[in-house]
């Protein structure tokens, strides 16, 4: 298993991952997500924002990072941390832990970069998630009413979301 950036040839893969990542939110009922904007997901990569897992030569996973979050966090984006968004798992390896490996990268990550927290969110009220975090070693910190949503996916206009972090010790 390697992380490492994702790159422009993959877009078509994200896409697809993020695909499959809907249709299994709309099986389990939950707020699924929109069709992403491709130019968002292109600047995520030329900013080396945009990684992967790579297993046995086949991309298991995805997922988006950056330092800053102040439409969600509000007050708390002041706090020097790594924000970790759609992780979207290849259905190939779903039940392998990513979200867990994920973790073990980002404390180092958060660390690389002088952060203290590890910090995600999941729209709504998603008990299934909430659960799943937790046992990765995020704390739970509750449900927030966002308030400015303009920059956001379209998923978050009017949403709650669930609010999750890992502080680096």
């Amino acid at each position: 298993m390697k992380i490492e950036n994702s790159t422009l040839n993959d877009i078509e893969t994200i896409f697809e991952f993020y695909h499959a990542a809907t249709n299994y939110q709309k099986s389990k009922l939950v707020v699924p997500w929109p069709d992403f904007e491709r130019e968002m997901v292109k600047t995520e990569i030329l900013e080396n924002r945009q990684w992967k897992i790579i297993i046995d030569g086949k991309i298991a996973c995805v997922w988006a990072t950056t330092f800053s979050d102040p439409q969600i966090w509000e007050e708390r984006n002041e706090d020097p941390a790594v924000y970790i968004h759609r992780i979207a798992v290849n259905p190939d390896f779903r039940g392998q832990s990513l979200v867990a490996k994920i973790v073990d990268w980002a404390k180092q990550h958060a660390k690389d970069h002088n952060k203290k927290f590890i910090r995600m969110d999941t729209v709504g009220e998603n008990i299934g998630l909430i659960s799943h975090y937790s046992k990765c070693g995020f704390d739970f910190l509750g449900l927030l009413k966002l308030k400015n949503t303009d920059e956001l996916p379209l998923h978050y206009h009017n949403a709650t979301v669930s609010l999750f972090q890992i502080e680096i010790k």
